[in-house]
């Protein structure tokens, strides 16, 4: 899963996907709309460079006092982000979400309220761990990497009938750089961003996937004899515009 895509919070105005040696490879959308490439590599060395130019906005969208969508009024894709799933057991966290967001306008505010609780409350330690933790096992520790975050978000979200997603991608000037993770949620009739592990409301976001926890948004999943990768490099610049 490594082709940005072009949506309402980014354009894709170049791309390259180059794997060597090549080999075919086939495209899919999955059920979330993501673009993913499916392919068998072949023994031995084996590389994928990918590299796109995105329009994306420096700042990511606010919407204090955007409203709660009853649930008969939300749209049929949307539903699924109700529902616990793998890495986020919405199930068990009414209680705790109710008491974090106590007095908050219903919608947006409220999940502005988890993620301030997150930031205060659960340490961003990148590369603490390898595995994704579920929702769970983080309130329990009280530290982790974003996807970490984002699935405590995710859950405690749901918790209150508010949908909620996790995305993947790049960000830029991301300490230490790697793949990042955070979370959206739907309120007042469209999609929010959220992220705990940074401060204010900076932009620089590009978008690779969404699904309901990590386990749908995997840059690469594999099937057989386990290869471990020699070496991943992610890079993302500011290309300053000429207008």
């Amino acid at each position: 899963m490594l082709r940005p895509r072009s949506g309402s919070q980014q354009w894709v105005e170049k791309e390259e996907f180059k794997i060597t040696p090549s080999i075919p490879v086939f495209e899919f959308t999955d059920g979330y709309g993501n673009l993913c490439q499916r392919l068998i590599a072949p023994p031995g060395m084996f590389s994928i460079d990918t590299s796109a130019e995105v329009v994306t906005s420096d700042f990511i969208d606010q919407g204090f006092d955007a409203p709660f969508v009853e649930i008969q009024n939300l749209p049929d894709n949307v539903l699924s982000y109700l529902l616990p799933s793998r890495y986020c057991e919405s199930d068990f966290f009414n209680e705790m979400s109710m008491e974090i967001t106590q007095g908050q306008y219903l919608g947006y505010n409220q999940v502005a309220a988890i993620t301030n609780w997150l930031r205060n409350n659960v340490s961003y330690v990148p590369g603490s761990n390898n595995q994704p933790l579920s929702a769970i096992q983080v309130n329990t520790r009280k530290f982790g990497v974003c996807t970490d975050l984002a699935h405590l978000g995710i859950a405690m979200c749901r918790s209150l009938s508010i949908p909620a997603r996790i995305v993947v991608g790049y960000l830029h000037e991301l300490k230490p750089m790697d793949m990042h993770a955070w979370f959206e949620a739907y309120i007042g009739n469209r999609w929010y961003t959220f992220d705990a592990t940074q401060e204010g409301n900076r932009g620089g976001y590009v978008v690779l996937g969404f699904g309901r926890d990590a386990a749908d948004v995997a840059i690469f999943n594999q099937f057989g004899t386990p290869v471990y990768p020699i070496e991943q490099r992610v890079r993302v610049e500011l290309i300053e515009s000429s207008f």
